[in-house]
């Protein structure tokens, strides 16, 4: 991934679309995510699988809007990248949606 901003605007064009292959495509093959439901997703198979199974729960009717970001170089070409993204609608086994929350 070239720049942060691109990053972030592909990850919630991908997660607005459900897409989950998508999103784990944005990663390192060994990298991690933790997801909204606080699973630690490490590698693109277990982002796939992770993030499918809760587009098909959790999430299946939630949407992202990006927040504040701030980039830190640690060197040429690496950076660390804290974007803050807002979800709502998720919803809970009986449909109830559930309060926003603030995801990074």
């Amino acid at each position: 991934m070239s720049d942060a901003a691109s990053f972030s605007r592909q990850f919630a064009t991908a997660f607005g679309a459900r897409d989950a292959a998508a999103l784990a495509a944005l990663f390192v093959e060994d990298g991690s995510l933790h997801s909204l439901t606080g699973r630690l997703l490490e590698g693109q198979e277990a982002i796939t699988t992770g993030l499918a199974e809760e587009f098909a729960g959790l999430a299946r009717m939630a949407r992202l809007v990006s927040g504040k970001a701030a980039t830190r170089m640690i060197g040429p070409g690496a950076a660390i990248l804290h974007q803050r993204f807002v979800v709502t609608g998720l919803r809970d086994a009986t449909g109830a949606e559930l309060p926003r929350v603030g995801a990074f």
